[in-house]
């Protein structure tokens, strides 16, 4: 990895979504370029995925792509990512864009994007992850899971300091003040861990 700091990028692969999430995920990946970041993403060249790379490319970003073998044989790889990573699982896919990432950034998405924002929130919680997590919550997308980590707390699953472990904004414009502003989550935070 080179020094610059790279924010990973979940979101979703499917290209027939609403066009209102495909104009938030391009002002996301304008608004992490022009703040001097990079960005690391799955490799995709549909739905938001290629939409985030398409536009750090266009504004001469650095974007770095990991991807599994079994999408580059179907074709689904990013052809004009120069830095493309393949790995041979989802698993190890995920492991390097966490581990070359200072701070996540979720996009509505699909059950992939959960999965991998779930994983993060669990690393987090154990002081594995230190970074901001940002969910985009376009157009309310994320309500419903805000609701789920609202039950969560209230009903003694987690505790409410683990609200602290990401922020919600509601538009692409406050991104980098949320990965700026993040409160700060150390390793110390294993001590908040268990109930």
């Amino acid at each position: 990895m080179d020094p610059k700091k790279y924010i990973a990028v979940f979101c979703a692969s499917s290209p027939k979504i609403s066009a209102k999430y495909f104009e938030a995920a391009t002002k996301a990946s304008s608004a992490i370029i022009d703040a001097g970041y990079g960005i690391i993403y799955g490799g995709g060249s549909n739905g938001l995925m290629g939409a985030v790379a398409d536009k750090a490319l266009e504004l001469n970003g650095s974007v770095k792509g990991v991807i599994p073998r079994f999408m580059v044989e179907v074709e689904w790889q990013h052809k004009k990512v120069e830095d493309m990573v393949l790995v041979e699982t989802m698993h190890q896919r995920k492991e390097l864009m966490v581990k070359n990432s200072t701070g996540i950034l979720a996009l509505p998405g699909g059950i992939g994007t959960l999965e991998e924002l779930f994983e993060v929130l669990s690393l987090k919680k154990l002081g594995q992850y230190s970074h901001p997590v940002i969910l985009l919550n376009t157009d309310g997308y994320f309500d419903g899971l805000i609701q789920l980590f609202k039950k969560m707390t209230d009903e003694n699953f987690m505790r409410s300091i683990h609200n602290q472990m990401w922020s919600i904004v509601n538009t692409p414009e406050e991104i980098v003040d949320a990965l700026k502003n993040a409160s700060p989550w150390g390793k110390d935070a294993i001590n908040f861990a268990a109930l």
